[in-house]
Formats: structure tokens, C-alpha cells, sequence
């Protein structure tokens, strides 16, 4: 029968207090070099596991920090994550996944439930901060850090791509393959994170070489989707009928379209260039193989965790960071 060792057992086996022990187990400090690598030593020949609830009670951490996801179930979200676990793992701490499916009143429950479970710090993926979200974040008294979001509003440090300047990339990019008939199929034109910022891109790349801009060259989608993209294009090619380029504001905006062209006959990129954005895993397997703006977005997950711990340890606030953007060209873009 195995036998569980207590940090009590580990103690007597050094000749040490358990409060020794303990500042061993969390790196505090206030005993020799060589004690602490008998202690190490001690705990690894018993096998003894230190009991996390326990750790937590002594250094008034839970040893666990929160992640939240408007949809956790996305490409999207799943590369953030994947960056975000990297630095969590290699800290020694677990994380938390909660979906909030975009909706506040479940956000603000999440909020609730991870201020009882005591958590250490928080990070926030790609979701508006209301004045109910910041109240309670501000009552929690832990770090907070945005991912692929920014608040006007209140001091949250964040960690995003410059979505205005990567939607004028994405744009400028297919100018200078001879496009001059460039249309765009939008998120929601009131989502100030995502929606707004590429609108205004694209507007901005058209008018800064010239290019007229109307109403007719933009189709507002209710989301990013598939099913955006799916409806929207043959919308677009209906009130801007001399189109030969779309800028879609996400990659499953973009396979949409491509899917709906499909449908109506019309090749990609032979009779109409797409663009999308995000480079997300699904972009490489379209058919053609999306060309598209990358957000790297497993690093925006690593940065931004391990600023997290940073504000963790120091108390004080982290410094917000832009992300580089690229485009990944591919199939779906031909020069004119």
C-alpha cells in the first residue's frame, strides 16, 4: 500500500521546521543554500506532493489564474489558449477556461464564481469591458490583462493586433495587385473591438490611393462567420456588381464567401480575390488556400500570460502590447 507523505514527514526527515519546509516549497527565502537542497532532496525521495489547496492557504494564492472565451470552442480561441497554457504550465500554476458565449450576464457570473474560487490573476479574450465587468474585476483586487481587446475606458492593460492597420494592410495589399474594385464584408459595424477598426482600415487604404469609397462597397455582417460569409457575398456582388476583390474581417467570413462563390460558379481567384483575417488552422486547408492577414495569435496568449505573472509578482500594472501583423499570401489573391 503506497503511503502519502505530509510536509510533516518531509521536515522530520531534514530535522527542520515545517515552516522551513514550506518557504522551500515557495521559494520565500530565509534558510541556507544548502538546506533548501536538502529539503528538495527529501521531498523528491519520499515522492510527496505538495497539496495545492494546502500551498494556498499558507501563501494566500490559489496557484490558478482565468481565462475567458466568447466562444472557447473556436480556432481562434484554441491558439490563444495554447499560448496562454505554454506560460501557465511553466509557472506552475493551472488555468481556468470559461465560456461566456458573448453574453454578460454569464460573464458576469463566471466573474462571481472566479472571485469565490480566489483565482490569481484574470485574462480577458476578446470581449467589450462594460462598467458591471470593471466593478467587478476592480473588487477582486487581481491583475487583469485584455487579449484581442482594449478598453478606452478603464486602465487594463492589453495585448492585440492594431485591427485598424491590419485591415489597411490587408487592403493596400490587394491595391497594389491592380485591384481597384475592392469590396468588404464586415463584422458587426457596432463592435468598436473588431468591427469598427476594419471598416475603418479598408476605408482608409481605398482613400489614401485615391480609390472612391461608397455604401455599396460594404456589406455589414451581423458576426464573423461562416454563415456571414456564406450570406453576404452574393449581397455584395448584387450592389457592387464590377467587384473584383473582398476584403472578408475574418477567415470565416472568407471561407464563407468562398463557399457561396462556389455555389453561384465563380472561381477564386480567377473571376474575384478574397483576403481574410486571423490565419487561422482552417485558412491553409480552403480550397484555394486562403491567402490572409495573421494575428499571431499563440504568441498574443504567451505575452500576454506571462505579463499577467509579472503583475503578479511585482503589484504593479503591465504594459500594453501591439502584436506585429503579416500577410500570408496563398491561392485566393491574383494580380490584375
Amino acid at each position: 500500500m503506497a503511503i502519502n507523505y505530509t510536509i510533516k514527514d518531509v521536515a522530520k526527515k531534514v530535522n527542520v521546521s515545517i515552516a522551513t519546509v514550506s518557504r522551500v516549497l515557495n521559494g520565500q527565502g530565509g534558510y541556507s543554500k544548502a538546506t533548501g537542497e536538502k529539503v528538495l532532496m527529501a521531498i523528491k525521495e519520499l515522492g510527496y506532493q505538495p497539496n495545492a489547496f494546502a500551498r494556498g492557504l499558507i501563501n494566500n494564492k490559489s496557484n490558478t489564474v482565468a481565462i475567458l472565451f466568447p466562444e472557447v470552442s473556436s480556432q481562434f480561441s484554441s491558439k490563444i489558449l495554447r499560448g496562454v497554457e505554454e506560460a501557465v504550465h511553466a509557472s506552475g500554476s493551472s488555468v481556468i477556461v470559461c465560456n461566456t458565449a458573448s453574453h454578460g450576464q454569464r460573464t458576469e457570473k463566471y466573474l462571481d464564481l472566479l472571485a469565490e474560487k480566489r483565482v490569481d490573476g484574470i485574462l480577458f479574450v476578446s470581449e467589450t469591458i462594460t462598467q458591471n465587468y470593471f466593478d467587478k474585476l476592480e473588487s477582486m483586487k487581481i491583475p487583469v490583462v485584455l487579449i484581442a481587446t482594449e478598453s478606452y475606458l478603464y486602465p487594463i492593460p492589453f495585448v492585440k493586433v492594431d485591427d485598424k492597420h491590419a485591415a489597411f494592410t490587408a487592403t493596400n495589399y490587394l491595391i497594389k495587385k491592380g485591384h481597384t474594385k475592392i469590396g468588404m464584408i464586415s463584422g458587426n459595424k457596432d463592435d468598436v473591438i473588431a468591427g469598427q477598426p476594419r471598416i475603418e482600415g479598408y476605408k482608409q487604404a481605398m482613400i489614401s490611393m485615391g480609390i472612391p469609397v461608397s455604401e455599396e462597397n460594404i456589406i455589414y455582417a451581423k458576426g464573423f462567420s461562416f454563415d456571414d460569409g456564406m450570406t453576404n457575398l452574393p449581397l455584395l456582388l448584387k450592389q457592387f456588381t464590377d467587384v473584383t476583390a473582398v476584403f472578408a474581417a475574418s477567415d470565416a467570413i472568407a471561407m464563407g464567401a468562398i463557399s457561396a462563390a462556389y455555389k453561384l460558379g465563380i472561381k477564386i481567384p480567377q473571376d474575384l480575390s478574397i483576403v481574410g483575417y486571423d490565419n487561422l488552422p482552417i485558412a491553409e486547408m480552403a480550397i484555394p488556400p486562403l491567402t490572409t492577414v495573421a494575428q499571431p495569435l499563440e504568441e498574443m496568449g504567451n505575452v500576454a500570460a506571462n505579463m499577467l505573472f509579472s503583475m503578479m509578482q511585482s503589484g504593479l500594472n503591465g504594459e500594453s502590447r501591439i502584436m506585429p501583423h503579416t500577410i500570408v499570401e496563398r491561392g485566393t489573391v491574383r494580380r490584375l
